[in-house]
């Protein structure tokens, strides 16, 4: 892969990275008021509450790709992103594009797949 790919996709994952933490800064930011007293019916909290939760779940999905992406980042810099994990090959540039922080090239992803599906 070029320089001016690797850049591209750098920014990419940048992009990513910033909108993913300042989503996570709106979360932090917005539970942090109390809104006990605007609920006072059980029925309204315990819906705020699920709500929150679900939230919070969506949140740390978000943590775990950051940590791709920083890991994506890190490959970037040592010169193997864009290289599969497992069997060396080149990954496609269009996988890259749908899934920049994937480590495994197309067929090495199928195959692991199917053994879970397997298994």
């Amino acid at each position: 892969m070029d320089a001016d790919k690797k850049e591209m996709f750098r920014q990419l994952l940048l992009e990513e990275m910033r909108s993913l933490l300042t989503e996570a800064d709106k979360t932090v930011h917005g539970m942090s008021t109390d809104d006990a007293e605007h609920f006072p019916d059980p029925t309204d909290r315990a819906t705020q509450e699920s709500d929150r939760t679900f939230e919070l779940r969506i949140r740390d999905r978000e943590r775990k790709l950051v940590n791709k992406i920083r890991e994506a980042l890190d490959r970037i810099d040592s010169g193997t992103y864009g290289i599969c994990e497992d069997c060396g090959a080149e990954i496609g540039e269009g996988r890259l594009k749908v899934r920049p922080v994937t480590t495994q090239c197309i067929d090495c992803k199928i195959e692991e797949e199917q053994r879970e599906k397997r298994s």
